[in-house]
This record gives structure tokens, C-alpha cells and sequence, in this order.
């Protein structure tokens, strides 16, 4: 096992040895003495082969608490260690050789520790060797969360659809992103590689090039604890998830053909009439804008509700004389966009499904197949909307994500 030896005092006695050489007799030299290192036993005064305990971090040291504590016998054998703050003792194991003992709990914001370390040399002579540092304080911490979308956290050990990505919400946004990206790593069974993309300040989605492969297991673990998120603020608690991707069940809406193949680990399955958002928008109260085409892009399933209440007072259509005015209990519905835009039953337009676009701006088919989409389609798994004319944005859906160029996205660190 590799070892590590430290000593503090030949560092000292190198440097004053180069200060007597270089000093200039006309003028007072002041000299500080050496920067803080870690703490070693009185023995190595004399002798830099004499047994020795080292402890890091350095006496007087302010760290960040993610800082490790080691303790290293050498030419020595370690017998206890004891790291504490407050009363309260910090977890730590000692390895085979008994040399080297290391900090296995995380350190605490803005406390004091105390560090006694003890062993024996080959002959049997006792060893001691204490020192005190403290954990800096910082203006601020932040956590984060894992979400399934911006309205569903992520259930650990759930299974998700093959177009689920990865998405980490920061309760404040880390001006040193790169940091912030660095101390995630997510792993995958088979493993592929990911990148990153940040579609807010706050949040960062995470996904494969192609969507996963059915049976994958993706990990994620978030070692944040005391990492400096830039400005005074560092990560909180450290996080970790892990879930499943199911059966690749994919639904592709096509704008040409107004149908929909729903495709489920690559067999054609279902092929679906559709009627999509119309044509044109409506100007509301406060003379904006609101588009009825379906966004074009990849969509994931984000929510399903037996029935949903949906209104055009949503979007600022409150006038029931307004031809597109609309109230009403809808159901079997399958969400694919925070503005609204669903694959639900839609009985009164079975007439144009198949033909043309008369919604405003959800994927209308009949209750039959909204029946079936709906007992089969879970979270994450993809809808695909090709050919209105109206690209997605990037924060329009949990699946936006997906349209972005791979080119454009952060390699993992």
C-alpha cells in the first residue's frame, strides 16, 4: 500500500537554511515561517526516518468540509484516532497495516474540530499527536433535487420510458456551473456516455445521445457536500438516485399523414388517427398571442390523469361567446408539455382524426385508443410531434431536451 509521509518541520528547516543564504545583511529580513501543512509528531525534529504521526488537515487550517481527515503512521503503527466537534465523534476507518486512518463521515459548516491521534512505534514506544482546525462558513448552501419533470420528482428505483433524461434543480443557482456539473456523475448499465445541457440558472437536464435502451439502469450520485458553487455558496448534502428504463414504447404524430405510430421495442403496434392544433391562434384580453399548432419535437409523457379539466382561460380566452372558448372535464389524459398540450380522448372530433387539425393544440383521438395509450404509455416514454411548423422550445417540455444538438451539449467532467 502506497504511504504517505509528510514532515512539516524539515519543510521548516529547508526554508529558514535558504533564508540565511539569500539574506541581505543591509536590511531586516522579516520571515512569517512556512504556510500551514499537516501536523506531524516531534520525532521527526531530529530524524526525518524517526516514526512519525501526520495529520491532515493542517493545525489552525481552514478547509471546506468536504476536505477528508488523514492520519498516517510512519515507521509507526496507528493504535486510536478520535476526530471530534461539539461531543460529537467523526466516523473514520482504519486500514489493514493500521498506517494510514481516513475521515468516512462528512465534516461539518463553520465548527472546530479536535484531532488526537495515537500509535506505537516498532519498538513499542508510544506515539501522540494532536491538532485543532476548522470548517469554513459559508454565505450560503444549496441543494438540489431529481426530477422526473418540473411538476414530478423522480421516484428512486421507479421505472421510467427510454426518453426519460436526467434532470438536477439547484435550490440556487451555481455561478461556477462547471463546478456544479463536475461533482455529479451518472453511470448507466450498459453504460453510454451523456451530456449535459442547462435550460435554466437552476437547471441542468442530462441525457444519452439516442434515447436509452430498454432494461438500462441509471445511476446518479451528486457528491456536492462542500463543493464551492462560486460566490460563498457550496453544495449542501450529498444525493443519490437510481432508476429503470422500461419497454422503448414510442409514439410518433405526423402532421403529413394525421396519424400517429406508436411503435413498443420496435414492432409497429398501433396506428393511430389524429387531429392535431389547427392552424392560426387567438389575440387575448391583453392583446398577446396564443398559437394552436401542435410544437413540433420530442415530447415525453409527463403526467397521466383519468380526467383533466381543461380551459381556455388558461391562456386568456374567458368570453363563452369566444368560438374558442372552452371548459370542460376531458378525459384519459396524457400531458407532453408544461403549456398544456395533451394526448387525450377527444370523442367529438373522431370525425377529423385522421384527416385534418382541429384542435387547439393537443393530439385528439378517439376513447378507444386514448384507452389504450393511456394504460400502456408511462413516464418518459417519447411522443414525437414531426411537421407543423412550429418548432418546441427548450422549455417547453421535459423532452425538449432531446432536439438539442449533441454538438451543443457539456460532456460530462
Amino acid at each position: 500500500m502506497r504511504r504517505r509521509t509528510i514532515f512539516a518541520t524539515a519543510a521548516t528547516a529547508a526554508a529558514g537554511t535558504l533564508l540565511a543564504a539569500c539574506k541581505d545583511d543591509s536590511k531586516d529580513v522579516a520571515w512569517s515561517g512556512p504556510s500551514a501543512s499537516p501536523s506531524t509528531s516531534p520525532a521527526a525534529d531530529d530524524d526525518p526516518n524517526a516514526p512519525t504521526l501526520t495529520i491532515a488537515p493542517a493545525p489552525g487550517a481552514s478547509v471546506a468540509p468536504n476536505e477528508p481527515v488523514v492520519v498516517t503512521a510512519v515507521n509507526a503503527t496507528l493504535q486510536t484516532v478520535s476526530v471530534t466537534t461539539g461531543g460529537k465523534a467523526v466516523a473514520g476507518e482504519l486500514d489493514a497495516e493500521k498506517t494510514t486512518w481516513r475521515s468516512t463521515s462528512a465534516l461539518q459548516f463553520g465548527k472546530t474540530y479536535q484531532v488526537t491521534a495515537s500509535g506505537v512505534d516498532s519498538a513499542g514506544k508510544p506515539l501522540e499527536q494532536t491538532a485543532t482546525f476548522t470548517t469554513l462558513k459559508p454565505s450560503g448552501t444549496a441543494s438540489i433535487t431529481f426530477q422526473a419533470n418540473a411538476m414530478t420528482g423522480m421516484k428512486n428505483g421507479g421505472t421510467y420510458g427510454v426518453g426519460q433524461v436526467v434532470i438536477v434543480k439547484f435550490s440556487k443557482a451555481p455561478t461556477d456551473k462547471k463546478a456544479a456539473l463536475a461533482a455529479i456523475k451518472v453511470t448507466s448499465e450498459p453504460q453510454v456516455e451523456g451530456r449535459w445541457y442547462w435550460v435554466d440558472n437552476r437547471t441542468a437536464h442530462y441525457r444519452p445521445e439516442k434515447f436509452w435502451t430498454k432494461g438500462t439502469k441509471v445511476s446518479v450520485d451528486a457528491k456536492l457536500h462542500g463543493v464551492h458553487l462560486g460566490k460563498n455558496v457550496y453544495g449542501g448534502e450529498n444525493e443519490s438516485i437510481s432508476f429503470n428504463i422500461g419497454p422503448a414504447r414510442i409514439a410518433t404524430a405526423d402532421n403529413a399523414t394525421h396519424y400517429m405510430r406508436v411503435t413498443v421495442d420496435g414492432v409497429l403496434v398501433k396506428n393511430i388517427p389524429i387531429s392535431m392544433g389547427k392552424s392560426g391562434y387567438v389575440t387575448t384580453a391583453d392583446g398577446g398571442k396564443v398559437l394552436f399548432p401542435t410544437r413540433s419535437g420530442t415530447h415525453v409523457v409527463m403526467s397521466r390523469e383519468p380526467e383533466h379539466r381543461m380551459t381556455s382561460a388558461s391562456y386568456g380566452v374567458t368570453d363563452p361567446n369566444n368560438p374558442n372558448y372552452y371548459d370542460d372535464l376531458i378525459k384519459l389524459c396524457c400531458r407532453i408539455s408544461y403549456s398544456g398540450e395533451f394526448v387525450h380522448a377527444a370523442p367529438w372530433s373522431v370525425w377529423a382524426q385522421g384527416k385534418q387539425n382541429v384542435s387547439h393544440g393537443c393530439i385528439n383521438i378517439s376513447t378507444g385508443n386514448a384507452q389504450w395509450f393511456y394504460d400502456n404509455f408511462r413516464l418518459g416514454d417519447p411522443v414525437i410531434v414531426k411537421g407543423t411548423g412550429r418548432p418546441q422550445l427548450i422549455g417547453d417540455s421535459a423532452g425538449a431536451v432531446w432536439d438539442v444538438a449533441w454538438s451543443k451539449m457539456l460532456p460530462e467532467s
